[in-house]
């Protein structure tokens, strides 16, 4: 049975002199060898030597080597994600304090309320300093991906590989985020904001119930009207008065609804642009826009079927201001290594995030079905 290489003393990473290897190695050797004779030890990787990579090694060349930056590569990962996942323009998502990993928590600063007073002729003035509640943020979720890249396979350019891992891994992320979150905040508003008597005020704002009483939208009425049935516009206008019966602000103000009702909307009168004040028809460009005061987003990752406690053919719309719901999220881990179960090359990351509703006043939601 060979022996292994022992040496009896520390080697150069190059050279090796015979005298400081164990004899029994080579007593058998053709070649009269002194003890100054030298052995070239070729480095891993070099010339034609066969790389060799302990498990959990870093790939030294050439497929990363002065090209992954795990810091620039997460940057880019988390910048790909924001501007994909719709929860960046419904929730506040500046925070304070830094997200290294699960179990973090950050600080998110509130809108404070400033106070408004009589004035009086020679009266003093009344000095207030508005002060920002801090809710703290745990983040408290995590997801990953691991990907490898066989040895085998042929791949002339790194760099254009890892760009499309990492637009497909952003892209992956925000639906399974964006579904996570948008899941996890239904019946999070204000008890006044939902349900058959929503309103703050008025209290006969019918929003829908699940299972008994969801509502049935269309996009225009029949002629005449087929009874139970709203229209989308309706949904958004009992929708827009909910949040005014709060005293939300209408600047900033958002809806999020499935494809079927962005539909429905283009379906609707809203399609001649003169009657949605835009320069061009919704049909033409495609694009919503604003309606009733709503910047109007459409996502079919929202809650629906009984796998949220729906009944099958349900869906939720939400509708509501940024201030209502704070999300936070880090790309924590980016990193390539060697795979120790196979010849390849795996490229893996991890991103935490975590979400609150701060504000269930600023939040409605809808329980709606396609008529």
């Amino acid at each position: 049975m060979p022996r292994p290489f022992i040496p009896l003393a520390k080697l150069d990473p190059a050279v090796a002199v015979f005298g400081e290897i164990d004899p029994g190695l080579v007593r058998n050797h053709k070649v009269e060898l002194s003890s100054s004779t030298a052995f070239i030890v070729g480095n891993a990787g070099s010339g034609t030597t066969p790389p060799i990579y302990p498990a959990g090694s870093f790939q030294p060349a050439p497929a990363y080597s002065g090209t992954f930056i795990p810091e620039i590569w997460s940057g880019k990962l988390i910048e790909k994600f924001y501007a994909a996942t719709v929860l960046a323009a419904i929730s506040n998502t500046a925070y304070e304090g830094e997200i290294s990993g699960q179990g973090d928590k950050v600080h998110i600063r509130t809108k404070p309320t400033i106070a408004i007073r009589d004035y009086l002729v020679g009266g003093d003035l009344s000095v207030d300093r508005p002060a920002s509640n801090i809710v703290d943020l745990s983040i408290d979720k995590a997801k990953y991906f691991n990907t490898i890249l066989d040895d085998i396979m042929k791949v002339q350019s790194d760099i254009n590989l890892m760009s499309i891992w990492s637009d497909d891994a952003a892209q992956q992320m925000k639906i399974i985020i964006d579904t996570d979150v948008l899941a996890g905040i239904i019946n999070q508003s204000s008890a006044l904001n939902r349900g058959l008597t929503a309103g703050a005020i008025s209290a006969v704002i019918n929003l829908g119930a699940t299972v008994t009483t969801p509502l049935t939208v269309v996009p225009n009425l029949a002629n005449p009207p087929v009874a139970g049935t709203v229209t989308i516009l309706e949904v958004m206008m009992r929708l827009g008065q909910a949040l005014d019966e709060q005293n939300i602000p209408e600047d900033g103000r958002w809806i999020v609804m499935p494809a079927w009702a962005s539909a429905m909307v283009k379906k609707s009168e809203l399609r001649q642009a003169y009657l949605s004040g835009d320069s061009v028809s919704m049909l033409r460009n495609g694009q919503l826009g604003m309606v009733d005061r709503f910047m109007v987003y459409t996502s079919n990752l929202l809650p629906h079927g009984t796998a949220v406690g729906l009944a099958a053919s349900e869906w939720v719309i939400y509708a509501g201001h940024a201030h209502g719901l704070t999300f936070a999220s880090q790309m924590t881990n980016v990193e390539t290594l060697r795979s120790e179960r196979t010849f390849g090359q795996l490229f893996r990351g991890l991103q935490v995030y975590g979400y609150k509703v701060i504000d269930g006043k600023a939040l409605a939601q809808a329980i709606v079905i396609p008529g």
